[in-house]
């Protein structure tokens, strides 16, 4: 098939899902030029309740015809359902956006890769922690050896919202959103953030998986809300992370730190204008200042210093660049499907660990 190529004029998008990652979704289309023909939901109904939030005035009731209106298919709907949806869309000629975990198992996510490479299209997944400025600006440091050394890396994501066991989602059903729920939502980010800045691979992982809640609205819970990893590089790293869902008031904080023999630096996403830099004889906060960071670092700080961006801002950006590679320039640091096989394959990992409860290489 061969490769769509669409007018800076157009980005025409289908957004599958109604919930709150459609609305991000919606507003990155928009901020990047584009505008969303049409959405469709998990009902007609909720569909039409949603569509001004999303942009639109078109509701599609049938899937194929979302589809046919759109250059651009944006899934976000429980991970299931990504595979069927994403499929129909690349065996259509469109480009894909994806949410993660782009499959539930790494068979699937594998051929949803080979396929979109088949097509031609252009297929991403919004792994956008690595759209904050300072992520760039980590790893412009990493690559020019200002770290000396890769030698440790460690940190955590902690959430709260299932905290509780009255707390419930789809994500947390194994059918809807995979085995592992914790790592696959969020482990995920971590282990993504962490490669791309260092530029170095997981090579080995050892994990233990917790489920502090068993029942949940009424009903039993297999995926696990903790998750305990360590892990090995395959350029010498050792390091370790803490994922979980049940960190009573932590809401959405990812931690990466990363020492060299040289230097250290540390990114959390909570405080995303400010890198921490550490050193043997002084320490120091860079602050997000377009003026004074790497090129590339400096592209996606959209303000001024001192005027806070964030999520959205993230998301905004990762459109842009995906709209971008569907113009033929493909910018750098941009997540595809092979980004979404990668953490598949991690994730399978940590499950493999888990069960035995011992190490398990990571396929390349």
């Amino acid at each position: 098939m061969a490769h769509v190529t669409i007018t800076r004029q157009d980005y025409r998008a289908a957004v599958i899902g109604t919930g709150f990652m459609g609305r991000i979704h919606a507003r990155a289309i928009a901020a990047a030029g584009g505008s969303v023909a049409g959405i469709a939901g998990s009902t007609p109904e909720r569909a039409r309740e949603a569509a001004a939030a999303l942009r639109t005035a078109t509701v599609f009731d049938d899937l194929d015809a979302a589809i046919d209106a759109a250059d651009v298919v944006h899934i976000c709907v429980p991970n299931h359902l990504h595979a069927p949806i994403a499929l129909a869309a690349i065996a259509a000629g469109k480009h894909v956006v994806c949410e993660k975990p782009l499959a539930t198992d790494a068979d699937t996510a594998r051929a949803m890769t080979e396929a979109a490479a088949e097509a031609g299209v252009v297929a991403t997944v919004p792994f956008v922690y690595r759209f904050h400025p300072m992520v760039r600006e980590a790893r412009a440091r990493v690559a020019a050896g200002r770290l000396g050394r890769l030698t440790l890396a460690h940190g955590s994501y902690l959430q709260d919202w299932l905290l509780r066991p009255a707390d419930d989602n789809w994500r947390v059903d194994a059918d809807k959103g995979g085995a592992l729920r914790a790592f696959g939502d969020i482990g995920s980010h971590w282990c993504d953030l962490l490669e791309f800045v260092t530029g170095d691979r997981i090579s080995g992982v050892n994990a233990q998986l917790a489920t502090t809640n068993r029942l949940r609205a009424g009903r039993d819970v297999a995926t696990e809300d903790i998750v305990t990893l360590q892990f090995a590089t395959e350029g010498g790293m050792v390091g370790s992370t803490v994922i979980s869902q049940v960190s009573a008031g932590r809401k959405n904080r990812l931690l990466l730190e990363i020492s060299g023999t040289e230097s250290t630096l540390a990114f959390d996403q909570e405080q995303p204008e400010t890198l921490w830099l550490g050193g043997r004889d002084q320490n120091a906060v860079l602050m997000r200042d377009p003026d004074h960071l790497s090129p590339d670092a400096a592209r996606l700080a959209r303000v001024p210093a001192g005027h806070a961006q964030g999520y959205q801002d993230c998301f905004d950006a990762f459109v842009a660049d995906t709209r971008a590679a569907i113009d033929g320039t493909a910018p750098d640091g941009l997540p595809a499907f092979a980004d979404g096989l990668r953490a598949a394959r991690i994730a399978e990992a940590v499950a493999a660990s888990a069960r035995t409860r011992d190490w398990a290489e990571v396929p390349r």
